[in-house]
């Protein structure tokens, strides 16, 4: 009696060994058959052609208008501001003038009082309120370096040829 157990036992267990190997081969069929078909099936393809959608850029005329409907609802600007100029009066204006010449009038005496009469530029060192004029000459010309000691900004003028 136990070997008829032992025996079914082991045929049960052979019997599931075979349906779970008929299993696996039906698993492996199945992926061979679409590698194989995938395989012999024709590829189909086309050459990707590029089709301008703005005419501008030699795109289809009939899309102006919807390309230009797309940016006007995508326009942010309200364009309240109609006048952004600033708009000031010939008063303003000739006020503003009259200062621009005074200053061009003290910049031009000081100058003067600097450099001499002749305009000749001179190495050195010149302080013009919270200006700092460096002068001296270098291999690519006379230099001017200029430095603002109120806010630490410097600019470099280069005349080239010198003296």
């Amino acid at each position: 009696m136990l070997q008829d157990i032992l025996l079914t036992w082991n045929a049960r267990k052979t019997i599931s060994n075979n349906t779970r190997n008929q299993f696996n081969m039906k698993k492996i069929l199945i992926i061979f058959g679409f590698i194989f078909t995938a395989g012999v099936m024709e590829s189909h393809s086309q050459q990707l052609v590029y089709r301008a959608t703005n005419p501008f850029f030699g795109g289809d005329t009939f899309n102006y208008q919807f390309l230009l409907q797309s940016a006007q609802a995508q326009n942010s600007f309200t364009g309240d501001d109609t006048n952004l100029r600033d708009e000031r009066s010939d008063l303003e204006r000739f006020t503003e003038n009259l200062n621009n010449q005074l200053l061009n009038q003290l910049s031009r005496s000081l100058f003067n009082q600097q450099f001499g009469t002749d305009g000749e530029l001179r190495p050195g060192t010149f302080a013009f309120g919270s200006l700092v004029l460096e002068i001296f000459d270098s291999t690519e010309g006379l230099v001017i370096d200029i430095l603002d000691t109120t806010n630490g900004d410097q600019t470099q003028v280069i005349i080239p040829g010198g003296n």
